[in-house]
């Protein structure tokens, strides 16, 4: 906001722009004296002409990668790093075959696909590893408080004869 006495566009020094900043805070502490307190802030009250904060159009598309969870960005990065590694692999054996004219595709393509196929390899023996882990029964820790009984009695059976007589005894 421009001074009264002041030119509208008229930029000031820095010794007129500390000159004004010493008036203005001492005219905001100088009303110290009357019951209404000091303003520590101040709300422009002339609605900007922006758009409304909350309102039924729909939202606008944003330059830069949308917003995702973590594990959602981990996995994007990780197929980025595999594209670009596969295009390097890639560029460099039609580069090999090119300026070697007696390479055979056949030999280029197992030399450079054998890693392929390992990490493929490799990829399922993990999957495969946490789905047993996933399987396994949980451990479970059973804590007690005061006097525990622990009984081990066994009991044997035995079956005898055409007409089955079953003779139970305990023993413990």
């Amino acid at each position: 906001m421009n001074h009264p006495e002041r030119p509208a566009g008229r930029v000031l020094s820095e010794a007129e722009a500390e000159a004004e900043a010493v008036r203005l805070i001492a005219e905001g502490y100088s009303r110290t004296s009357s019951p209404v307190p000091v303003a520590s802030f101040y709300k422009d009250a002339v609605p900007a002409p922006t758009a409304p904060t909350v309102g039924t159009a729909p939202p606008q598309a944003q330059p830069g990668r949308t917003p995702m969870s973590q594990g959602a960005t981990d996995a994007s990065v990780l197929m980025l790093a595999g594209g670009g590694a596969v295009s390097m692999v890639s560029v460099s054996a039609g580069i090999l075959m090119y300026l070697s004219q007696y390479a055979d595709p056949v030999v280029c393509g197992v030399v450079l696909g054998a890693p392929t196929a390992v990490a493929l390899a490799l990829c399922r023996l993990v999957r495969r590893a946490k789905e047993a882990a996933e399987a396994a029964p949980p451990v479970v820790h059973n804590h007690y408080e005061g006097t525990v009984v622990q009984d081990n009695t066994e009991i044997n059976t035995h079956n005898r004869g055409v007409i089955a007589r079953t003779t139970n005894r305990f023993d413990g």
